[in-house]
């Protein structure tokens, strides 16, 4: 808390946002290769569901259409206090990156073998709704295999 010197209020800081929506199958499935921070065009109850955390990343994955990125299958669940203006909750909703992170994701995706799957979804410092997205490729039954290994081998470390 700090005094404003041309009004003298007391000011307080901004509560930080705890919201934090994970695709843990996502790590699983996926070798992520790079990571983008995404903002995302959301109607007023679409992001009151998300600061309420009624949100789901499972099986959500972007796509272009023309030169822009569209996050699918990303459930956000309807707003219960919203009445007219309600949204639907599997819509199909654009993703706000850079034209240069646009243009490389959009090279990279035409390469075989490589997706962008949804990470994290998260409420950002500002109050904006984030994605984290990941380029990534899929692993193979026995890549997967090795991770369950690799994890089971470090739980068993942090044991002892």
């Amino acid at each position: 808390m700090y005094l404003c010197p041309c009004l003298r209020l007391k000011i307080m800081p901004k509560a930080k946002s705890s919201v934090e929506i994970k695709n843990r199958r996502a790590s699983f499935d996926y070798e992520f290769i790079e990571t983008f921070q995404a903002g995302i065009v959301l109607t007023g109850t679409e992001i009151k569901s998300i600061r309420a955390g009624k949100a789901s990343l499972v099986d959500a994955f972007c796509y272009f259409s023309g030169n822009e990125l569209y996050v699918k299958n990303m459930h956000v669940a309807e707003y219960w206090w919203g009445s007219w203006g309600k949204h639907d909750p599997r819509r199909d909703r654009k993703l706000l990156l850079s034209r240069k992170e646009l243009n490389k994701l959009q090279r990279a995706v035409k390469e075989k073998g490589l997706t962008i799957v949804g990470v994290k979804l998260y409420v950002a410092d500002n109050g904006y709704a984030k994605l984290l997205i990941a380029l990534a490729r899929g692993k193979k039954e026995y890549d997967k295999r090795a991770s369950i290994k690799e994890k089971d081998l470090r739980r068993e470390m942090e044991r002892l």
